[in-house]
C-alpha cells in the first residue's frame, strides 16, 4: 500500500516527455497509448518500460441539479444545504466530468539494460517517427507507476477542458 510520501514523490518525479498531439475528444472516446519508463530501484543500469492504453470517456457537462444528486450519496445535512445552494445558484455553474479507464489488459512490461536517458531518447525517436497522434512518453517512478499515469491523465484533462468547453459553446450546448 502506498504512503502519502509515495504519492508526493511520484507526482514530483513524473514528467511527460512526449505529449499526445491531440487532446481529449469532446464527443467521443479517446484512447491514449502510453509508454511509461522508470528506473528499477534494485538494479543499476536497468529500466522498466510499461506500455498500455488509457481511455478517456467523452466528457460530460454536469448541471447543478445533477451534481447535487451525485454529491449527496452518503453525505449529511451540510452536503444537502450546499447542494441546494449549488442548484439555486443558476445556470452559470457547470462542472465538467471526465472519466478514465486504465485498460490493464493492454499492459505490457519490458526490462531493458539501458540508462533512463538512453531509453527515453530511443522511445522519443520512435514516437516522433511514428504516425500515432495519441502516443505519450512518460518518465516516472517504478513503485508508484499508476500514480504517474493519474498525473498524466489530470494533465490531459487540464489541457483539453478549454477546447471541450469552446466546442460545446460553438454548438450551442452551453
Amino acid at each position: 500500500m502506498y504512503q502519502e510520501h509515495d504519492f508526493h514523490y511520484a507526482m514530483e518525479n513524473t514528467r511527460v516527455v512526449v505529449k499526445p498531439q491531440s487532446g481529449i475528444e469532446t464527443f467521443g472516446t479517446t484512447r491514449f497509448h502510453f509508454s511509461l519508463v522508470s528506473e528499477l530501484l534494485d538494479e543499476v543500469g536497468a529500466v522498466r518500460i510499461r506500455r498500455g492504453r488509457i481511455e478517456a470517456e467523452r466528457p460530460r457537462i454536469v448541471s447543478p441539479h445533477a451534481f447535487s444528486k451525485l454529491m449527496l450519496d452518503g453525505f449529511g445535512d451540510e452536503a444537502r444545504d450546499y447542494a441546494d445552494w449549488i442548484e439555486s445558484s443558476g445556470a452559470a455553474l457547470r462542472i465538467l466530468r471526465y472519466g478514465f479507464q486504465l485498460r490493464k489488459t493492454d499492459l505490457s512490461e519490458q526490462v531493458v539494460r539501458e540508462t533512463m536517458d538512453e531509453t527515453l531518447d530511443r522511445l522519443q525517436d520512435q514516437i516522433g517517427g511514428g504516425d500515432d497522434p495519441l502516443a505519450a512518453l512518460i518518465a516516472g517512478v517504478d513503485d508508484a507507476w499508476e500514480v504517474c499515469l493519474l498525473k498524466f491523465s489530470m494533465e490531459m484533462i487540464q489541457r483539453s477542458a478549454e477546447g471541450n468547453v469552446d466546442e460545446w459553446k460553438r454548438r450551442g450546448l452551453i
